[in-house]
């Protein structure tokens, strides 16, 4: 693509998807037939700067298109363009930096399978190949080997999506209270795309898992989606005990009515009661830190954000949960997706923001239409919207649907995202509580960090620092997978030990190591499961809690290539802004792959190669994917000796 339009035409398909979304052009300068247009409409360019504010509706442009057409055409992009002003290389970029989207032909309906850790462990090589084998070209089904769906308990999993189902649009203007006005005050950029809510997409999509090949044909040629309920994922069902999971599988996650006698919306009436800084104050002492794996203290970021004088202030969701391993965030928002909804009330009504962007993965098609549901509910019902309880507050939350792109769980490239740009981390400081999304003051919080906001609330912030021990307080979610009888989401106090987890869990026999921590965590051994699940156990130990991802591996699992799977997923998931992750992560696989078939002294080069391939990508990458992406193999060579 160049910097200059080319000759492509979009289709009337195509014309139609973007306007769905946009509205139709008013000026020829924008896309607009000329003939339809008079003179004075070529003379100067009109609407140039409104145009301009909606660069953030470039992703979902983009959406539009691949959900109406299931590819992205070079008129299709080009007309894009036109209608938001973008540079047609800039938008290429993007385009071709999420993994759902295509730049070529292909057929409309995609099979995803994934071939990440717990899936290829369980037989998703086999899969793929059967399913490639009997679906062939003439079949109209794209097969494609998919990183980490999120699915991990029910492992090996596939979705299916089709594109062109219909032409609804994407988005229905709204206006909502603007962050510096009254009541009824119109919010900065209605019409632009910060004030727009999304509508009911055009498209299908089926899940199966555990899939078989069968399974997954059906679902490529019928994508019918009724996948399990989330309950399936959560062993603990019912146990009184919960309190972040108390509601799955017990209360209707469709309902509000059913949310509200549950208890819900109590937490937020209290935090009317205490006032932005008595919420951050209690959320303070109850001594919440971020359950993505960063653990930085909650209140400390929500009251740093409070406090900066530049307007408007945004809340984040980041639901972009993409580590290998990790499902807990899906099954939140599946199976208890108003108690999201309020949380974000909460953390917005603390920070002073009034617009809370909720970035989804793209792969996690329940939890958006579960979500788009409770946010139209709680609108309806007067819990979201110019005045929320009746309080004098707006809040009001927009759902942004990721594309594929792990990078895009940092916070940074995140906000890139959402901006209409490719994923790319930014460099701090300035650190997002001054300047984030667009520009301004945001605070950006996980899906499980803000649904503990709930509990601090309701019970109390001592009450709620009296679980588990005094450097981490409340619940933790942890994500068990891999060789255990029982696979889920559980919930255990701060302070249990990895053995206790996996007990809970079922580990099989032969257990040979444990993954904490992700792709982006550390290997322990099968005599270290006294380690405490906290972050300062972890720590002590020389490994990792990171997201609470805990994958169990018997002896049957081959450990070289599992770790060269996860040199793999980093190679294709590093964004390429800087050189050390940049080259390191395509260094490290290529040493892996010539090592995986020797052990010994044959290898001790590539090891020492690895070694200092690992160091410079820790020490100079310029985010988390390049600085961790070593970790893992690291731990396994020392801990497992995974070439000896």
């Amino acid at each position: 693509m160049d910097l200059r339009f080319g000759d492509g035409k979009p289709t009337d398909e195509e014309r139609e998807a973007v306007d769905a979304l946009l509205g139709p052009p008013e000026s020829s300068w924008e896309g607009a037939d000329r003939d339809a247009r008079d003179e004075t409409d070529l003379r100067w360019a009109r609407g140039g700067r409104e145009a301009r504010d909606r660069r953030d509706l470039l992703l979902p442009g983009l959406h539009a298109l691949n959900d109406r057409v299931g590819w992205i055409s070079e008129g299709a992009l080009d007309y894009l363009c036109r209608r938001l002003t973008v540079p047609p290389a800039e938008a290429y970029g993007v385009a071709t930096f999420y993994a759902m989207f295509s730049v070529r032909p292909r057929p409309a309906t995609v099979l995803h399978v994934c071939t990440d850790l717990a899936c290829a462990t369980a037989g998703a090589g086999e899969l793929c190949a059967a399913v490639e084998a009997r679906l062939g070209p003439e079949s109209g089904v794209k097969v494609e080997r998919s990183p980490c769906l999120g699915l991990c308990e029910r492992a090996p999993a596939a979705l299916a999506i089709r594109a062109g189902i219909s032409a609804r649009p994407a988005f229905e203007d709204e206006a909502v209270q603007a962050d510096s006005g009254g009541p009824g005050a119109a919010a900065p950029g209605v019409g632009t795309g910060k004030g727009r809510r999304m509508r009911e997409p055009s498209y299908a999509t089926a899940v199966t898992a555990p899939a078989t090949p069968e399974a997954a044909i059906t679902a490529a040629t019928t994508p019918e989606d009724a996948p399990p309920e989330p309950a399936l994922a959560v062993p603990q069902t019912g146990d009184p005990t919960l309190t972040l999971l108390r509601r799955i599988g017990t209360t209707d996650p469709t309902s509000l009515d059913a949310y509200r006698a549950a208890g819900g919306y109590t937490a937020l009436r209290r935090a009317f009661a205490l006032g932005p800084a008595g919420v951050i104050r209690e959320v303070t002492d109850a001594g919440l830190v971020g359950r993505g794996g960063a653990a930085f203290p909650t209140g400390r970021k929500w009251q740093a954000t409070a406090a900066q004088p530049d307007r408007p202030h945004y809340l984040v969701c980041n639901a972009d949960e993409s580590e290998p391993g990790t499902f807990k965030d899906r099954v939140l928002m599946e199976g208890d997706p108003y108690a999201l909804v309020e949380a974000m009330t909460i953390a917005g009504y603390a920070t002073g923001a009034h617009r809370g962007y909720l970035y989804l993965r793209g792969e996690y098609p329940r939890a958006l239409a579960r979500l788009t549901h409770a946010v139209a509910q709680a609108r309806a019902r007067g819990l979201l919207g110019d005045d929320v309880l009746g309080q004098g507050y707006a809040f009001d939350i927009e759902i942004r649907r990721g594309a594929g792109a792990y990078i895009c769980g940092e916070e940074t490239a995140l906000f890139n995202s959402i901006e209409g740009r490719r994923g790319e981390p930014r460099s701090k400081p300035p650190f997002p509580v001054e300047k984030g999304l667009f520009g301004k003051p945001t605070a950006a919080n996980n899906v499980e960090t803000l649904v503990n906001v709930l509990p601090i609330l309701t019970m109390g912030a001592q009450a709620y620092a009296a679980i588990g021990t005094p450097s981490s307080t409340g619940p933790k979610l942890f994500c068990v997978s891999g060789s255990v009888r029982r696979p889920g989401v559980y919930e255990l106090p701060f302070g249990a030990t990895l053995g206790e987890l996996l007990t809970l869990a079922g580990v099989r026999d032969g257990l040979r190591a444990v993954l904490l921590g992700g792709a982006a965590g550390g290997f322990v051994r099968p005599d270290e499961l006294g380690i405490p699940l906290t972050f300062e156990g972890t720590r002590e130990a020389g490994t990792t809690l990171g997201s609470g991802v805990v994958m169990a591996f018997d002896d049957t699992v081959p450990l070289p290539r599992l770790l060269l799977r996860i040199a793999e997923f980093f190679r294709d998931e590093s964004c390429g802004q800087c050189v050390p992750c940049r080259v390191g992560t395509v260094r490290q696989e290529e040493a892996l792959h010539r090592i995986a078939e020797r052990t010994g002294a044959a290898a001790a080069g590539d090891v020492a190669l690895l070694r200092e391939v690992g160091r410079a990508m820790r020490d100079s990458s310029i985010c988390g994917l390049g600085q961790t992406a070593w970790n893992a193999v690291e731990s396994a060579i020392d801990r497992l000796g995974a070439y000896e």
